[in-house]
């Protein structure tokens, strides 16, 4: 059983940065972050395999980038250059098992979920 805490909901006007964290407890598969805004379904924004391999939404490549700290066990997500469009509920999740590449930033192959933590991006 992997447990996952959040850190990080703020508000920030658009251009802006923001940097969430994920503590996990327990041992860790593949790791990613994804968000749902209302209304929307839940979609994969960056996700990281246990080698330090990185995955991320076309809609965010060049502006955020997720990492790992393996001895602290926690995941981060540094967004920059933020947009009104990023504005959601933004969840950390953990796999049970190594994920395939392809498979990777779909939400139905991750097992466990942090609470979520909210950002909004103002224009």
């Amino acid at each position: 059983q992997v447990q996952l805490v959040e850190s990080g909901v703020g508000s920030v006007q658009a251009g802006g940065s923001l940097r969430l964290s994920c503590a996990a407890s327990g041992y860790t598969y593949s790791m990613g972050w994804f968000r749902q805004a209302p209304g929307t379904e839940r979609e994969g924004v960056a996700a990281i395999d246990r080698d330090g391999s990185t995955y991320y939404a076309d809609s965010v490549k060049g502006r955020f980038t997720i990492s790992k700290d393996n001895a602290k066990n926690t995941l981060y997500l540094q967004m920059n250059s933020l947009k009104p469009e990023d504005t959601a509920m933004y969840y950390c999740a953990c796999a049970a098992e190594q994920r395939a590449p392809w498979a990777i930033l779909y939400p139905r192959v991750y097992n466990y979920w942090g609470q979520g933590t909210q950002v909004t991006v103002s224009s």
